[in-house]
């Protein structure tokens, strides 16, 4: 009574990495300018150690990566966020 050995079945789907198109949040919303007062928003660029997320990451342009980077410099300037810390998010 052999059955059909040949189908292969898994208790778990197999993970298919599906690529998906990263592009600029910015450009796509209209966004002309971001907003230093606004730790919140600032807060999805920063990893846990407050350092800046790449933008290999993030896929924002490097037009608005440079101006992520000067918006979350000054919030630190006037302390609205922290230059570095532990668990930040």
């Amino acid at each position: 009574m052999a059955e059909n050995t040949s189908e292969i079945r898994y208790l778990t789907p197999t993970a298919v990495e599906v690529k998906k198109k990263k592009y600029c949040r910015f450009k796509k919303s209209g966004i002309k300018y971001i907003d230093y007062k606004d730790p919140a928003f600032l807060l999805k660029f920063v990893n846990e150690q407050g350092k800046l997320l790449p933008r290999r990451l993030t896929g924002t342009s490097l037009k608005y990566q440079r101006k992520v980077a000067q918006a979350v410099k000054r919030a630190r300037h006037i302390a609205i966020m922290p230059y570095v810390a532990d668990l930040m998010k």
